[in-house]
């Protein structure tokens, strides 16, 4: 007995099937564009929200309160500028750490780890991305500022300090806390998320490219340098930029360890703050009026730096895509 398809339907029956199938693709499509649109109505709303509390401050200290170097309570007189700068140098240091490690890790998981290892490692690399934020504050303060501050403070000073143009940067006293380790402790809390989307991306790369490049007596260091980067650099690109996200924003582990000093650092050793930090320490006991108007300017300021960071990580992913194609 042979089949029955649709052709030998009656013509209204294949009129309602039709306009079923359409009338399911247009739900279908008003759905999912009423679940994108959810995240676009709560971004706005966050903005505008933001920006309405936040309007106060500027209206009062204009640009000022960009450039303003002094926090002042009792006075009344606010400036983002230290915690722009905290907020922007612990992040670079975490990034300038936890990028290389992360890269190795990703290496060595795709490339040279063996195989029994390979699953261990990669599920306890993954595990450390869970831990909660605050565990890596307490273990900060009680753990690595002590003994960060008897063991390593002293050699760099002694190395990295006595050199003509960056010496500077390591003057001080080693008290152990700071903005380089605020710094160290977030490279540690960014490395599993980048060293796990680089394995990932690692993996994607198809098995018969490297194994033609080992064919021809490419060395390890050449297949990844002229081979999987070049492949998966569009993935490295978003994974980089996923863990400065995550460096910008860290509120707990930065307000344990940074030192939450409203004076401009006047090096990596000293105490310091940034934006994060500056709100989780006032905002609960702000007063109404500008105090509690500059918080919403600090936070408006974050999501403004965070909004650029991620234009720029899309403009390297569009630029990297059209390099490709050509």
């Amino acid at each position: 007995m042979s089949e029955v398809s649709t052709h030998d339907l009656p013509q209204s029956n294949q009129t309602t099937r039709g306009r079923l199938f359409k009338l399911q693709d247009l739900a279908f499509h008003q759905i999912t564009m009423v679940f994108a649109m959810i995240v676009l109505v709560a971004l706005a709303g966050i903005l505008i929200s933001l920006g309405h509390q936040a309007a106060p401050a500027f209206k009062e200290f204009g640009w000022g309160f960009i450039w303003g170097d002094v926090w002042s309570i009792p006075d009344e007189k606010y400036g983002a500028r230290i915690a722009i700068y905290g907020t922007l140098i612990t992040s670079f240091i975490a990034l300038l750490l936890a990028v290389p490690i992360s890269f190795g890790i990703a290496l060595f998981l795709t490339e040279t780890c063996p195989t029994w290892l390979r699953r261990p490692l990669g599920t306890a690399i993954e595990l450390l991305a869970g831990v909660p934020s605050i565990v890596f504050g307490i273990w900060g303060l009680f753990i690595f500022a002590p003994l960060f501050s008897n063991h390593v403070q002293p050699i760099i000073q002694d190395t990295l300090g006595k050199l003509p143009l960056v010496g500077g940067l390591f003057a001080g006293p080693p008290i152990g806390i700071g903005i380089l380790t605020a710094g160290v402790v977030l490279a540690l809390m960014v490395i599993p998320f980048i060293a796990s989307v680089m394995r990932d991306v690692f993996e994607t790369v198809p098995p018969v490219l490297k194994e033609s490049a080992y064919g021809v007596g490419c060395t390890t260091w050449e297949v990844v340098w002229n081979i999987v980067l070049p492949y998966t650099r569009v993935g490295v690109i978003g994974g980089i930029m996923l863990g400065l996200g995550r460096a910008l924003g860290e509120t707990m582990a930065v307000t344990f360890v940074i030192g939450n000093s409203s004076r401009l650092p006047a090096s990596l050793f000293s105490p310091g703050t940034s934006i994060a930090s500056t709100l989780a320490n006032e905002f609960g006991e702000a007063e109404p009026g500008l105090h509690i108007s500059s918080l919403f300017a600090l936070g408006f300021l974050l999501f403004i730096i965070t909004f650029f960071v991620l234009g720029v990580s899309r403009w390297l992913i569009y630029r990297g895509t059209k390099k490709q194609g050509k």
